[in-house]
């Protein structure tokens, strides 16, 4: 391990050290706020993870997120709640296997087009489930509090930076960066192409599943348009690309400020959140094709080139 990697791993300890002690000096908004930062973290992580190397974007994030909620939402009665969590993992693994089975042969639009419309999917036979059985929702009564959930995302989102460190110096990472360069030579080279990107695809999904079963005590009332909101994969994917997935925290670069940003946004202008959300996609496209970790990439080459 190299001087400039334990450097980070120190980095990182010493980050999520302090955000632990966040619940110990706020319990109101900032908690909140810090709640909010903490989730999008993991799931902008986490896609990152997946959508970084291989080039594929994802708008699946609420389907495995609508899944973990239900999951916490329909056990929570009878089973412990660390139970449910994994167990949502669990959910959100499997389902990510059978997509990854029959759409990652796709590219381009076709591959977003079918991830967009599988939470919309998801989302129909709930509603007609709930609807059969005369529910309109379910209620998720427990005695868990929000520095609680915050402080299981913050392990949630050490596991994921973890999982990233640890794909990274695979092979398994190692094949999937070839993959992203052409995925025609990465098959020519004797590469599963498609068993790596179903284990890679795996891997944001799991984490969703678990996020969503994590927060369902916070909604404390889920209903398919919450579990299931498409906003959702949106906001996580605006987050990961105007952080940049070139490195493993480019994601967070984006989360906290666009977090801050979205609230903003959506105590002033309330109505206006769904164009306005659109506006930032296509600014990050236009301006940051490489969000912030590509910009400073070009900034230490700038300053490279101008002393030597």
């Amino acid at each position: 391990m190299s001087s400039v990697e334990i450097r980070n791993l120190i980095l990182t300890a010493i980050a999520l050290g302090v955000c632990i002690l966040l619940p110990m000096a706020d319990s109101g908004y900032w908690l909140s706020i810090g709640l909010s930062i903490a989730m999008f973290t993991v799931l902008a992580t986490s896609w990152a993870l997946f959508s970084g190397p291989t080039h594929y974007i994802s708008l699946a994030t609420a389907a495995f997120f609508g899944v973990g909620t239900y999951t916490t939402g329909l056990g929570f009665e009878t089973l412990p709640f660390w139970s449910l969590v994994a167990l949502a993992g669990m959910f959100g693994a499997l389902m990510a296997a059978l997509v990854g089975l029959a759409t990652l042969r796709l590219s381009g639009v076709y591959f977003v087009i079918f991830t967009l419309g599988l939470a919309e999917l998801v989302r129909q036979v709930i509603t007609w489930a709930q609807n059969q059985s005369g529910q309109k929702g379910l209620y998720v009564l427990t005695d868990i509090t929000e520095a609680m959930i915050y402080w299981m995302l913050i392990a949630l989102a050490a596991a994921v930076y973890l999982t990233g460190w640890l794909i990274g110096r695979s092979r398994l990472g190692f094949a999937l960066r070839i993959i992203g360069d052409d995925e025609t030579v990465a098959a020519h080279s004797g590469i599963n192409t498609a068993r790596a990107k179903v284990l890679l695809f795996m891997v944001p999904g799991a984490v969703a599943a678990m996020t969503g079963a994590i927060l369902a005590p916070r909604y404390v009332y889920i209903e398919p348009s919450l579990a299931f909101t498409p906003m959702l994969s949106f906001q996580v994917v605006i987050m990961a690309l105007l952080g940049g997935t070139g490195r493993l925290w480019g994601p967070l670069a984006g989360v906290v400020p666009f977090t801050l940003l979205w609230e903003s946004i959506s105590s002033n202008f309330p109505n206006q959140t769904t164009l306005l959300l659109g506006l930032s996609f296509l600014l990050i496209v236009y301006a940051l094709p490489r969000g912030f970790v590509g910009l400073l990439d070009r900034l230490r080459q700038r300053v490279t080139g101008g002393v030597s």
